[in-house]
């Protein structure tokens, strides 16, 4: 079953009506489930048994469960499986809700250490009891904190079978939203010891608006091994890196591309489908594939083994072409010549018995909705085995490493003709965006912020980069060495919508201090190896109160804690005792108070796996006010002295969220239980003046003396 849809467009909201679609109270009009065409197709093509047939068409007339994926580095995940596990779902065991018993959320078998679960809750059911309003809110916390990804289960299956590790340099070649990518990143980072992976991920996609959305969703994951580009997907530039000072063409060691198809496979939640469907769709995708005569350079992998408890199919290798009329042909010498531009010779199976069986096309996988209750997805791993015919010039090597690439492709995509990727002319589209410009070695904004955080020799300092070349510089980005060296040798060639990780904002205050730039959340745990100075370790009771309260007073902390702050003087970072895995805060330090620089988000999410009450009932009344306070606490994170070069993407991807689903760049829209609200409730300990914090600050004299 095909999966993208890149033929359609996203369809207008205010098209849609009842219905209740993915678990989702709310969606399409009502929509009869059936296609003739459809079902004499897939009868006829014999993709489905025989005996499974009633099966599969009962699947696809329900609704897609929703899931989600546990994101972040495993230490991490870990912790937020446990709170799912031991805490949310023990309250949900035996809960009845209008008499019936709550269904009980499930981990996808096949993903490994369940880090993947689904749930036919939808939000309608979430609203209904305090247990699982509190569920619900934890759901959409974390998703904003980047810790749960809502995600359809097919769509983890690709990233899973690159066999990703963290040397990998990797292209994602029609990444947005980004789920798959967060994936990838979450395999580059495996070893959070290691704050910089030797590979990388370059993130791919055509549609400029939705580059940002893309961005908005590798952020959460806080790498500085991300670099998010802007080009059509045939004709991305050769890359070129220096290599012991000679400029070589980049190879990657994986490739994964979430290519265009006909869509069948979305009918569970794109119900449009039912009545749109038609074989045109895929005919008319023929041309931009080439599989088969590539004289041996890709080969299909064998993966039968990998995911146990995964069920699939097989690879078809026999099929006949069916026009939108319903008009069958079988081989191409029956095909009238007034029909010979809508079907081609490529179209048909391999005549020749030895090439088919070369092919291994049985080696594809095909996931069927009634297998596991999932949406339809086909999935082709490939190695590379030699160059591509069509490279004139080839590279000087002696073997191949295993480099797969992961298409997600229709029934018919399997040309028996040589054809080269199609030659286009690079183009330039959308905003222009702002400049990557590495510090100089010799800039003196360095040398200040080396001494005050006592940063260790290794600290690799030209790695750090500012979006403006005129003007002050607010903000500090750091990418890898090996990122750093794409962009120096591949600036002209491509369109970089963003890369690097913040790792330190100006505030105005410090300069008085020494030291003009404060640490970044965002950037801590990349930071806090390289840092040796200004960082005290507080027990968790202190912890939930700088999490809990805003400037809270030093005579409020343990003795210890306010000795360790008095002997160190200007506070910058805060390591809490007997967690089960790191925490590091940034945190400010006035004359009498301290206070975590901690997004609201990542408080809650914080407070969460120190065992803390965070759910608090919804209130009409207060939903207002929260949202207002959550936005300035946002705007105040950003930056002290203005709009971060970022800011001006944050309403474009908040309002993209909200109209673009989860999977396909022009697929109709995917609705879930785990759909980011942006509307958290507060902590009732939170002060109601949040979102004036840093104003009120200037004003108060105690934060005369705050800085990092």
């Amino acid at each position: 079953m095909g999966r993208r849809a890149r033929d359609r467009r996203r369809p207008q909201r205010q098209e849609r009506g009842g219905g209740d679609q993915a678990g989702w109270s709310g969606g399409y009009p009502e929509i009869v489930k059936e296609n003739e065409l459809f079902e004499r197709y897939y009868r006829e093509q014999a993709v489905v048994p025989a005996a499974e047939w009633d099966a599969f068409m009962a699947a696809l007339r329900e609704p897609l469960p929703a899931t989600l994926r546990i994101t972040g580095y495993k230490s991490h995940a870990r912790e937020i499986r446990h709170c799912l596990k031991d805490r949310f779902f023990a309250e949900l065991r035996g809960l009845r809700v209008d008499g019936q018993e709550v269904e009980m959320p499930q981990p996808l078998s096949w993903y490994p250490e369940e880090l993947a679960w689904h749930t036919n809750l939808s939000r309608k059911i979430l609203r209904k009891s305090p247990q699982l309003e509190k569920f619900h809110q934890f759901l959409v916390s974390e998703t904003e904190c980047g810790n749960i990804s809502r995600q359809e289960a097919v769509s983890m299956i690709p990233p899973l079978l690159l066999n990703v590790n963290p040397h990998h340099k990797i292209l994602d070649m029609c990444a947005a939203p980004g789920s798959k990518t967060a994936q990838l990143i979450e395999m580059l980072h495996a070893d959070m010891n290691d704050p910089f992976p030797k590979g990388f991920v370059i993130a791919n996609d055509v549609d400029n608006k939705r580059c940002y959305l893309l961005v908005h969703q590798a952020k959460r994951l806080n790498s500085p091994c991300i670099m998010v580009v802007n080009h059509d997907a045939s004709s991305i530039p050769n890359l070129q890196i220096d290599v012991d000072g000679k400029k070589e063409v980049l190879f990657y060691d994986r490739i994964l591309c979430d290519v265009p198809c006909s869509g069948d496979g979305t009918m569970r939640k794109n119900i449009d489908v039912w009545k749109k469907w038609t074989t045109q769709n895929s005919l008319q995708l023929h041309g931009i594939f080439c599989i088969c005569d590539i004289s041996g350079a890709l080969e299909l992998a064998d993966v039968s083994s990998e995911l146990p408890g995964l069920k699939r199919m097989p690879g078809i290798t026999k099929w006949k072409v069916m026009l939108k009329d319903g008009q069958w042909f079988e081989e191409w010498k029956d095909v009238p010549l007034n029909r010979q531009t809508q079907i081609r010779p490529t179209m048909f199976p391999v005549k020749d018995e030895e090439k088919l069986k070369a092919m291994n096309l049985e080696r594809c996988l095909r996931i069927l909705p009634h297998h596991q209750n999932t949406g339809g997805f086909f999935v082709a791993v490939l190695i590379k085995k030699s160059p591509m015919p069509w490279n004139k010039r080839q590279p000087k090597v002696t073997s191949f490493k295993r480099a797969k690439c992961y298409l997600s492709i229709t029934f018919l995509e399997f040309t028996s003709k040589k054809i080269p990727p199609p030659s286009k002319k690079m183009k330039m589209f959308g905003f222009k965006e702002d400049p990557f410009v590495f510090l100089p070695e010799d800039d003196p904004l360095f040398e200040p912020i080396q001494k005050f955080y006592a940063l260790d020799p290794s600290f690799p300092k030209m790695n750090l980069l500012t979006r403006t070349q005129e003007g002050k510089k607010r903000q500090l980005y750091m990418v890898s060495k090996e990122l750093r060296n794409v962009l120096l040798n591949n600036s002209e060639k491509m369109k970089v919508i963003n890369t690097g990780i913040k790792v330190w904002s100006r505030n105005s205050d410090g300069e008085q201090f020494g030291c003009a730039f404060r640490l970044a959340q965002e950037g801590i745990y990349t930071l806090y190896p390289f840092i040796h100075a200004r960082i005290i370790n507080v027990c968790i009771e202190d912890v939930k109160i700088l999490l809990t309260q805003e400037n809270p007073f030093l005579s409020k902390f343990s003795s210890e804690t306010q000795k360790k702050v008095k002997d160190m003087g200007k506070s910058s970072s805060l390591k809490p005792d007997e967690l089960q895995c790191p925490i590091v805060l940034c945190g400010w330090q006035g004359k009498t108070s301290l206070r975590a620089f901690v997004p609201k988000n990542e408080r809650l999410h914080y407070l969460r796996m120190m065992g803390v009450e965070v759910f608090k009932a919804k209130r009409k009344e207060e939903e207002s006010e929260g949202k207002t306070e959550e936005e300035g606490q946002y705007r105040a994170a950003q930056t002290e002295e203005g709009m971060d070069v970022e800011d001006k993407e944050h309403d474009l991807v908040t309002k993209m969220e909200a109209e673009i689903g989860e999977e396909s760049s022009h697929s109709p829209v995917e609705s879930s239980a785990m759909e980011v609200e942006n509307k958290i409730e507060d902590l009732g300990q939170f002060s109601k003046n949040n979102n004036n914090h840093v104003s009120q600050e200037s004003k108060d004299s105690d934060t005369n003396d705050v800085k990092d």
